[in-house]
């Protein structure tokens, strides 16, 4: 059996071989068992699905079927489309008729003079406003225009004359105020807070990088030598045991999995040499020539017989119908006397006085 991975890398050194070999071993001790209890549950699946499963599911397909499907089929055919047909034809006659009606001969009619008196109002409405109030409104619009020319001339006036009041009483005051006091004594308070923000700024530096070393000094060296002498390696190791194992698991599942194949085939030979070849025998050997002549001595004789007595009833009932029809015949002969036989005529000929006389001398052209 191997137990090396195929494919695997010819450079592995000594730790990975010493690993992967017990590791194999162990897990496929562990697999082979899980393997073979697999195997038999998908074998058994199989059969319950083939011979239990699918069975039922069939015989509850057609239940359901024979208990909702054909029923309501059966319902909406028979019941149902009639109903809905009766019911559209209740609506038909009571509501769509009447409806159609009543918008034919009446609504139409008066929509129509309603459209008309509309139409009429619309045309007077046309009318007022092109003769009274578009003049009207023109007359308006002229004199609210005269008023408002005015009311320009008046308020541009007023309004020069107060933005010259206010630029001369308070624009020019307040520029030179900006000018001469405020922007010198802005500059000076600039200065002084960004000379204090660099003082303040450079003692903050010199503490944030004595800071900076203690913390080096005190955490990240350590951490980054635990980090790079211990971890690193047993994580390394953790993640080679743990390659290691999902391949040996792999690698076991395969190796058991032929196993239980073997195994398989080796219960299945022991099965058919104990039980079907013996029952297959017995089959051929036995139950065929004894059913064989079963048949020929017993079954096929009966069905020949069964199939004369049935000739016999056929033939005995068909005579006593035809006695029966006989004797019912006699006695309404006896009773009501026989039947008038008529000739047989053509339903398309008229027969008696109305009727055609071709063969005669008295036709439609000799007739006097």
């Amino acid at each position: 059996m191997d137990l090396e991975k195929p494919g695997a890398p010819a450079g592995d050194g000594c730790l990975v071989a010493a690993v992967r070999i017990p590791v194999r071993i162990v897990v496929l001790v562990l697999v082979v068992p899980v393997r073979m209890v697999w195997d038999v549950l998908v074998v058994c699946g199989r059969f319950l699905n083939d011979a239990v499963l699918r069975p039922v599911g069939r015989a509850l397909l057609w239940l359901g079927r024979a208990v909702f499907v054909w029923p309501l089929v059966a319902l909406w055919r028979y019941v149902a489309v009639p109903a809905g047909r009766a019911l559209a034809w209740l609506a038909r006659a009571l509501v769509a008729v009447p409806a159609v009606w009543l918008y034919r001969h009446l609504l139409t009619p008066l929509g129509q003079g309603l459209v008309r008196l509309l139409r009429g109002v619309a045309a007077g409405l046309a009318w007022m406003d092109a003769r009274v109030l578009t003049p009207f409104g023109r007359a308006l619009v002229w004199l609210l225009k005269g008023a408002g020319a005015v009311l320009a001339v008046l308020v541009a006036g007023i309004v020069g004359a107060l933005a010259r009041l206010v630029r001369y009483l308070v624009v020019v005051p307040a520029l030179w105020l900006y000018r001469w006091v405020l922007a010198p004594v802005g500059r000076t308070v600039v200065w002084c807070v960004s000379a204090l923000v660099w003082c303040v700024g450079r003692i903050l530096a010199g503490i944030g990088f004595c800071l900076y070393g203690i913390t080096r000094v005190l955490l990240v060296l350590p951490a980054l030598a635990l980090w790079r002498w211990i971890l690193a390696p047993v994580g390394r190791f953790l993640a080679l045991v743990g390659r290691e194992i999902l391949d040996a698991l792999g690698h076991a599942w395969r190796i058991a999995g032929r196993i239980s194949l073997a195994v398989g085939r080796f219960f299945a030979a022991v099965f058919r040499r104990i039980v079907v070849e013996p029952v297959r025998w017995v089959y051929r050997s036995l139950l065929t020539p004894l059913g064989h002549a079963v048949r020929d001595a017993v079954l096929r004789p009966a069905a020949a017989a069964a199939r004369q007595v049935g000739r016999t009833a056929r033939q005995v009932l068909a005579a006593a119908r035809d006695s029966a029809r006989q004797t019912r015949a006699d006695l309404r002969r006896a009773l009501f006397g026989a039947p008038l036989h008529t000739p047989p005529t053509d339903g398309r000929e008229l027969s008696g006085p109305g009727a055609r006389t071709l063969g005669s001398s008295t036709t439609a052209l000799t007739k006097d």
